[in-house]
């Protein structure tokens, strides 16, 4: 065995060994939480805050109330229910509880306590998301003009870079990403983290392919068939069982 590859074979074994098990978030195993949350969706009330989803059903129906007064389709657009109202408001409630007793922030559902913002579930991530997408399109197209514009071609028109259509693969599968993972932290429902994490197995899946073919110098288009037919049959096997078997995200980025 070459020690290239020995030497990738140890980092790659070394990093498995060293990350951390997944364990389910402390914060929504906390009794007085899931007391709380209990409660809300009995009462639809957080203290002296209640909410109008607990008034209807998921279809936007009313519980209790004439069949024809449904819930106006801007609060539904973004599927907030009952359920999620009383969790976040009971979020906040415990954590300021928390906060006034000393204890640092938890997570719950797996995620960091934030504040909405204008119905936005996590704002910062969702700048960030937004700032990163800029930033691959200014690159994208940057790289556009360098190799069309400013670079000499060949007499067919095309690039003398060998490279260029992996390049512009990358770069739109990597805006994509960053597209639907804005859209995934600006609301949490079931498609749009299907879609966020389809994304990010896509890009993580040709950020492979083009590691191994620039890192190797594969110019041959024999061996470039070689090296990323299993590669997209792998990724697309693996996107199609996150979709339709199971959404298991530890197994996907861990």
């Amino acid at each position: 065995m070459a020690p290239r590859l020995r030497c990738i074979l140890f980092l790659a074994a070394l990093s498995a060994a060293l990350l951390p098990p997944l364990l389910a978030s402390s914060g929504d195993a906390d009794p007085i939480y899931r007391s709380c949350v209990e409660r809300c969706q009995k009462s639809g009330c957080v203290g002296e805050k209640c909410f109008q989803h607990c008034k209807f059903s998921s279809d936007g129906k009313p519980i209790d109330g004439p069949w024809y007064i449904e819930e106006p389709l801007y609060l539904r657009w973004k599927q907030w229910d009952c359920q999620t109202d009383c969790r976040y408001h009971c979020m906040l409630a415990r954590e300021e509880e928390r906060g006034r007793l000393g204890d640092k922030p938890v997570k719950y559902h797996g995620k960091w306590p934030f504040w909405r913002v204008y119905g936005i579930q996590e704002p910062v991530s969702v700048a960030l998301s937004a700032l990163n997408l800029a930033m691959q399109f200014q690159g994208w197209i940057s790289f556009f003009i360098l190799v069309y514009y400013k670079l000499p071609l060949r007499p067919t028109k095309k690039t003398y870079y060998e490279y260029t259509g992996v390049w512009h693969i990358w770069g739109i599968l990597s805006m994509n990403a960053w597209f639907w993972s804005g859209v995934f932290h600006s609301r949490d429902v079931e498609l749009t983290e299907k879609l966020d994490i389809s994304s990010a197995v896509a890009l993580l899946g040709f950020s492979l392919i083009v590691a191994i073919l620039r890192a190797f110098n594969v110019r041959d288009e024999a061996a470039r068939v070689m090296v990323c037919a299993p590669l997209i049959a792998f990724v697309t096997t693996h996107i199609l069982y996150l979709n339709f078997y199971k959404l298991d995200c530890g197994n996907t980025f861990f």
